[in-house]
């Protein structure tokens, strides 16, 4: 089948790489322009703009997919378009240009967690279970038809950041089904069923954690769902300390240990909340190197507090 593919960030490029493989011709690749990576903010391709380069497939990089991306478009004459995460809207007339229309990989059980950030909300919210979804585009934000769908558990404490790279290969499977199952039956799909939820993308405050207002359960919910992006932090004053790595602890916790203490227990760092305690594995004071949590308390006498 002729593809065009829009994608963008390192987990959508497994789809891109098994259409490819699969024998698809992919008539062009858009992805979003070089963004200024690392300290040194240097223009860097997109993961998906690079494996396009190494496949040696036609790219497009835009950020808004206007008069001139959609006249690109319609000139590669693709049967089907695949989307999965590039970052942007697409609306008529690039929407209805190739005869099949387009496909989105959805990192979600939609319409649960329709929105940009399906999986950060679903691991904040404390979900374990996490699905995809590979459904027809319109115009309406994750509304279209089902065509496929899967689902994996992961264990508590899982990150975004590893969730979202076993849901690519798990999501890559049910994309491939879903363009099987469009080439046998071009009507394919059944209407979504069930209450929507929206997932917001996150912005650097939803990384704050507030030891002295959550269980330890739920601080652990909210660490996974927002590492590595935009990052886990607390107070001590006014200055924040990345919470790099949150591990659940399964020794006794100290019964005097307070909301927001982090102490020296033996060898282990332990983060008091509301209800149980966490081991600070790894933090990052502000203006240092990320450290072993047992390091920097260590340098500050085995205590602080974290608010």
């Amino acid at each position: 089948m002729r593809i065009l593919f829009a994608g963008t960030p390192e987990f959508a490029v497994p789809s891109l790489r098994a259409l490819a493989a699969a024998g698809h011709d992919i008539v062009g690749v858009i992805t979003r322009e070089d963004a200024p990576l690392g300290r040194k903010r240097v223009l860097t391709p997109s993961p998906v703009a690079q494996a396009a380069e190494e496949l040696g497939l036609e790219t497009l990089k835009a950020n808004r997919l206007g008069e001139d991306a959609t006249a690109w478009a319609e000139a590669r004459g693709a049967e089907l378009g695949v989307i999965v995460a590039y970052g942007g809207l697409l609306r008529e007339p690039l929407l209805s240009l190739p005869n099949h229309g387009w496909i989105n990989l959805h990192f979600s059980d939609l319409p649960r967690w329709r929105g940009a950030a399906p999986v950060q909300r679903a691991l904040m919210a404390g979900e374990q279970d996490l699905g995809v979804t590979v459904f027809r585009l319109v115009e309406a934000l994750d509304a279209g038809d089902v065509l496929t769908r899967d689902t994996t558990s992961f264990a508590p404490g899982t990150s975004a950041g590893v969730a979202l790279t076993q849901l690519s290969s798990t999501g890559t499977e049910a994309l491939m089904r879903a363009v099987d199952l469009l080439a046998a039956d071009p009507s394919a799909g059944e209407p979504q069923v069930g209450e929507d939820t929206y997932a917001h993308k996150l912005s650097r405050e939803d990384g704050r954690i507030e030891p002295h207002t959550v269980s330890a359960a739920a601080a652990l919910a909210h660490w996974a769902g927002v590492t590595p992006e935009p990052g886990a932090y607390a107070l001590l004053g006014e200055q924040a300390v990345k919470l790099t790595e949150l591990k659940p602890f399964a020794g006794d916790v100290p019964a005097d240990l307070a909301a927001g203490e982090a102490r020296l227990v033996g060898k282990t760092a332990l983060l008091g909340f509301a209800e149980g305690a966490l081991e600070l594995s790894r933090v990052q004071p502000a203006g240092k190197p990320a450290m072993d949590g047992n390091a920097w308390l260590r340098g500050r006498g085995g205590k602080a507090e974290l608010a």
